[in-house]
């Protein structure tokens, strides 16, 4: 398993981010404090609060070309 902070605070993103997560047949959650959803879900990403950093939890060790992907998410 893989964590890593990343940031979504705009409507557009929230979508461009579940298509590129969509296209990988592993699990893939978001954590914000003690929720947990499921990263392909936009419905579950809209009831995260947005506009903190929340940590995408990837269940698959080989996720290197999913993580490339997703560069313009990752927190700095």
């Amino acid at each position: 398993m893989k964590s890593i902070i990343i940031k979504l605070n705009m409507a557009e993103k929230v979508k461009d981010f579940v298509q590129k997560v969509a296209m990988y047949p592993y699990d893939i959650d978001l954590r914000n404090g003690r929720y947990v959803v499921d990263a392909k879900s936009i419905l579950g990403i809209f009831s995260l609060d947005l506009s903190k950093p929340i940590v995408l939890e990837i269940y698959n060790d080989d996720c290197n070309e999913l993580i490339e992907s997703l560069k313009e998410f990752i927190a700095e």
